[in-house]
C-alpha cells in the first residue's frame, strides 16, 4: 500500500511538472521517494525476519500492533506506517541508535533548514502544500527525537496520521486536478501573494497591434492602410512597411518613417501573378515563364514600368513607386498578406527597418523600433526568414538575360539556375 502511495506521489510530480508547477513537483517527487524508501524497507524486513530481529532494539513499530494479531497480519499493518515509521525502521536496520545517529542527526538538521525554505515558497502557492511541507518539518523532529529514544508514543501515532491524511489528499488532488485540467479537489488558497512593484498592466502599444490569425485583425489593418495610414505587416521574409498605392502621401511617409534617401525605389506586392496577366504588360514568354517559376515565394523581378501599372490598381502612387523606367513586382508567399493585399490592392513594400539598420525578424522589433511613428503593426510572430528577398534584374532578360541586384533569402546560384533551365527548353 506504501508502494502504492509512492507511485501516485510520483506521478502527481510529474504532472505538477508538466503544468510547470515546478516546486509541487519537486515536492511531490521527494515525498515519493520517501514513501517509496519505506516500503522497500518493509518488504525487505518481511523478507529477511533474522536481519530484523537481530538489530532492531525492543521498541520498534510492533508496540503499535495488538498481540493477538498473526505475524502476516502484523507485518501488513505496520506497512502502512508513513514516512515516520520508514525512518525508525530504516533506522534500525542500519543501526542508528542514541549512541551513533550523528551522522543522521546532522543530516535531519540540514533537511529541516531546507524544508523550512520550502514552506516559505508553499505558502505563497496554496495551502495543501503548505500543509505537507509542514508536517514534513514535524516528521523530521520526531526523527531527531526517535535517535534520542525520546519519541512519545502518541505523538508518534498523531503524525503519521496527519501525514498520511495529507499526502494522499495532496497527491490525489493534484492527480485528479491535472488530469482534468480543473479543480475538482480544492487545494486551497496562498497563504501569503507577494505584491509586485510595477503596475499591474503594462504600458499600452504605441499603435494598434491586431493578430494576424484574426479576422479582425486583418480587417483593421486593411482599413487603415485603405485610409493612407502606413502599417507593419508580415512578409515570407521580414516584416516590412507597408503603404497603399493608391495615397502617394502614404509612401512619402513611409519614407520619412525610415530616413530612406528618396533614390532608393520602393516596390510592390501583388496577390497573385493573374493581377499582372490582367493588366497586359508588354511581357515577352520568356519573362512570363520565369516569373510563372518564381513566384510566389522570395524574389521580387525589377519589369519596365508603363501605363499598365495604373490598370494594375497603383493609381495615385505610380510615381512614387519603383524608377522613372522599373519597378519591383513581387508575389509574397504568405497567405496572411496575400489576403491583405486582395483587400487593399497593390501595397507599397519596404523592410520595417530604420534605414542602414538589420531587418525586423519579429513583430515586437517593429513596435520597438517603429511603432511610435505607425498606425498599426499586424503581429505574426516571427518572420519566416532573417533576410530580405533576392533582387533581380530582368529589364533585358530576352538580350543579355537576368542580373542579380541583391542576393537574399534566395541563393544567387538557384535563381541562376531556374533561369537557365527555362531558357533552355
Amino acid at each position: 500500500l506504501i508502494l502504492v502511495g509512492g507511485f501516485v506521489q510520483l506521478l502527481a510530480g510529474f504532472l505538477a511538472f508538466r503544468k510547470y508547477d515546478h516546486l509541487g513537483g519537486a515536492a511531490f517527487l521527494t515525498f515519493s521517494a520517501l514513501w517509496s524508501s519505506y516500503g522497500a524497507t518493509r518488504i525487505i524486513a518481511a523478507a529477511y525476519p533474522s536481519l530484523e530481529n537481530t538489530t532492531l532494539p525492543s521498541r520498534n513499530a510492533s508496540h503499535l500492533l495488538p498481540a493477538s494479531m498473526d505475524p502476516l497480519s502484523a507485518s501488513h499493518s505496520a506497512g502502512l506506517l508513513t514516512t515516520k515509521s520508514a525512518g525508525a525502521i530504516s533506522g534500525h536496520l542500519v543501526n542508528i541508535g542514541a549512541g551513533n545517529g550523528e551522522g543522521f542527526t546532522a543530516g535531519s538538521v540540514a533537511f529541516l533548514v531546507l524544508n523550512a525554505f520550502l514552506m516559505v515558497l508553499a505558502s505563497s502557492f496554496n495551502l495543501v502544500l503548505l500543509c505537507t511541507t509542514l508536517a514534513m518539518e514535524l516528521l523530521t523532529i520526531c526523527f531527531l527525537l526517535f535517535t534520542l529514544d525520546k519519541l512519545p508514543l502518541p505523538l508518534e501515532i498523531v503524525m503519521l496520521i496527519v501525514f498520511s491524511i495529507i499526502c494522499f489528499y495532496g497527491a490525489t488532488a493534484s492527480l485528479a486536478n491535472s488530469m482534468f485540467g480543473k479543480d475538482l479537489m480544492m487545494m486551497g488558497p496562498p497563504l501569503f501573494t507577494a505584491e509586485s512593484s510595477k503596475k499591474d498592466t503594462e504600458d499600452p502599444p504605441p499603435c494598434l497591434c491586431p493578430k494576424s490569425h484574426c479576422t479582425s485583425g486583418l480587417r483593421t489593418i486593411a482599413d487603415l492602410l485603405n485610409t493612407g495610414a502606413v502599417c507593419g505587416v508580415p512578409t515570407d521574409t521580414v516584416y516590412a512597411l507597408a503603404a497603399s498605392c493608391k495615397h502617394p502621401q502614404a509612401i512619402e511617409k513611409v519614407y520619412r518613417i525610415k530616413d530612406r534617401p528618396q533614390e532608393k525605389p520602393i516596390c510592390i506586392f501583388i496577390s497573385n501573378l493573374d493581377q499582372l496577366r490582367a493588366a497586359a504588360p508588354p511581357i515577352s514568354p520568356l519573362l512570363w515563364e520565369f516569373m510563372e517559376n518564381v513566384y510566389p515565394g522570395g524574389i521580387g523581378c525589377i519589369i519596365k514600368k508603363g501605363e499598365w501599372l495604373k490598370k494594375l490598381g497603383v493609381g495615385a502612387g505610380y510615381s512614387r513607386v519603383g524608377t522613372q523606367d522599373s519597378i519591383m513586382i513581387r508575389v509574397p508567399d504568405l497567405t496572411v498578406l496575400v489576403h491583405l493585399i486582395d483587400m487593399t490592392g497593390p501595397l507599397a513594400i519596404t523592410s520595417a527597418n530604420p534605414s542602414g539598420e538589420v531587418d525586423s525578424t519579429h513583430h515586437d522589433m517593429v513596435i520597438s523600433r517603429l511603432g511610435h511613428k505607425l498606425e498599426g503593426v499586424l503581429c505574426d510572430g516571427e518572420s519566416d526568414e532573417v533576410v530580405a528577398s533576392t533582387v533581380v534584374n530582368c529589364t533585358k532578360i530576352d538580350e543579355s538575360g537576368i542580373t542579380i541586384v541583391r542576393e537574399g533569402c534566395i541563393p544567387a546560384g538557384k535563381v541562376m539556375q531556374i533561369f537557365e533551365s527555362i531558357k533552355n527548353r
